[in-house]
Order: C-alpha cells, then structure tokens, then sequence
C-alpha cells in the first residue's frame, strides 16, 4: 500500500504518480493483470528513495537541536557550578568576618 499519492508532498515522484494514475484510468482488466505494475513498482522504488531521503533531512535536524540543547544544558551547568562557588566563597567570608568581629570583642 502507498500513502496518499499527493503530488505535492512527492514532487520527487510526481512523474510516477501520474503514470500509475493514467495507467489505472485505462481498462479495468489492465489493472487486473497486473499491467501497471511496472509503473507500480517504480513508484514504490521513488516513495522509499524519497522516504529514506526525508529520514535523513529530519535526522541532521534533529542532531543540531539536539547540539544546541545540550550547549544550552552545558550553559546552565556552568552557571549553576559559578553560582555555587559564589555562594560557599560568601559564606566564608561571613564566617571570617563573624570570627574577626568575635575576636575584636574579646
């Protein structure tokens, strides 16, 4: 079975499409003895091409968002990791000023 033969969906087989379809508008008993399936199998032969070329499109696609997402979680991490070295330096910093304070009072 084929998917729904849109010539605009498959412009890379849109010579194909048109054959079979003239050639199953011919007689019925055409299509009964398998006449078109030399057009038939052309077709399939240019669907898959066509399907295997999209896999691949959509597969480079998806590998730069992906780049990108994973730069942006790279990002995110770094800026969390200087956060929490941001956080310990104050903390210690207050601890030492609290100890200088202690230390002045005594």
């Amino acid at each position: 079975m084929h998917p729904q033969l849109e010539s605009e969906r498959f412009i890379s087989c849109h010579e194909f499409i048109d054959a079979l379809n003239k050639c199953h508008q011919q007689q019925f008993y055409k299509r009964m003895f398998g006449i078109c399936n030399n057009e038939k199998d052309a077709l399939t032969a240019c669907l898959k091409a066509a399907s295997l070329q999209a896999k691949k499109h959509h597969l480079v696609k998806n590998k730069e968002k992906r780049g990108k997402l994973e730069d942006k979680w790279k990002q995110l991490d770094d800026d969390e990791d200087d956060m929490i070295l941001k956080i310990i330096l104050e903390r210690q910093q207050a601890k030492k000023a609290m100890e200088g304070k202690l230390a002045k009072e005594d």
